[in-house]
């Protein structure tokens, strides 16, 4: 069976269609993660180390909380699947806005920076157009933008706000406008491919040139391969997943210098936090925390 597993081709394969997070897990300790929600996320790129970077983003979380609760109402201070905060922000900039606050209130301007994920190829349309008023049923398309004018839209984000990385900004194949955003802001912002990669080897290789599936074989060599064009890594998580703290472990073993949790309120997310912090301690003074430099990729292999 983990052979059969490890061995497939195709996008999905019988055992990722049929199995669930963890029966896979229990099989071989494959993960497999599907990005569904737009988020805003910080990163503790000032810590010094993987337990301070966790104490600033507790700080900020909780800063945020407060900030939240002041402008939209304590009900705005409930929490989304992932442990995130969801209030009912009308536009791009209120949640940018609330983080910058957040972060200046807890003392870590210029220490704590800004990424989103924006999974764009849920509001990408038939039309090859984004439409950014896509929750509204039936309405008139007058939100509607080509991929230069949303990509136009991000490089003003970032010349606003300390914004270092974006995930997921356009279509799984928009690698056109992909591409365009790399090459212009590149340099200055990870320009993240999770749905247009999904740890799948083939599409690794057509980015290079030009939904996770990975298993544990097929991720390290997607890992390989990216390092070798060097490219960072992150590790990512799955809404709801399995409270197994392996990813914290092939994150480290990989040594792919960025992991992606939620908020630290959940207990899949704890679990994983717990698991770093032990294996930081234990690695004593061999721990390297990446910190501002995570997107350099390590030495390939």
């Amino acid at each position: 069976m983990v052979h059969q597993l490890d061995g497939t081709q195709n996008e999905w394969g019988w055992c990722k269609q049929k199995l669930g997070a963890n029966a896979i897990l229990a099989v071989c300790k494959a993960v497999k993660n599907i990005p569904l929600y737009k988020e805003f996320m910080i990163l503790p790129v000032g810590a010094s180390s993987f337990k301070e970077a966790m104490k600033t983003g507790c700080e900020v979380y909780h800063h945020l909380k407060a900030v939240i609760k002041k402008k939209h109402g304590q009900d705005a201070t409930n929490v989304g699947d992932e442990g995130g905060f969801a209030p009912n922000i009308q536009e791009n900039k209120e949640g940018l806005e609330l983080l910058k606050t957040a972060i200046d209130k807890a003392g870590y301007t210029g220490k704590v920076v800004i990424g989103m994920d924006v999974a764009a190829s849920e509001f990408y349309g038939k039309d090859k157009t984004y439409d950014l008023n896509f929750k509204e049923e039936n309405n008139n398309g007058s939100q509607k933008i080509s991929g230069d004018q949303l990509k136009d839209l991000y490089k003003s984000f970032v010349s606003e706000y300390p914004i270092v990385s974006i995930e997921d900004p356009f279509d799984q194949d928009d690698w056109e406008t992909y591409a365009k955003l790399a090459a212009e802001i590149g340099a200055k912002v990870q320009i993240m491919g999770d749905d247009l990669l999904v740890t799948n080897p083939k599409r690794v290789a057509k980015a290079i040139d030009v939904n996770q599936i990975g298993s544990v074989t097929e991720s390290i060599e997607a890992a390989k391969m990216s390092k070798q064009a060097g490219w960072g890594v992150m590790t990512s998580h799955c809404s709801g997943e399995t409270e197994d703290t392996f990813i914290a472990d092939l994150a480290v073993g990989l040594s792919t210098g960025q992991i992606k949790t939620g908020a630290p309120c959940r207990s899949e997310r704890l679990a994983k936090y717990n698991q770093l912090l032990r294996i930081e301690e234990e690695l004593g003074s061999d721990t390297i925390y990446a910190g501002a430099s995570f997107r350099v990729a390590v030495e390939p292999y």
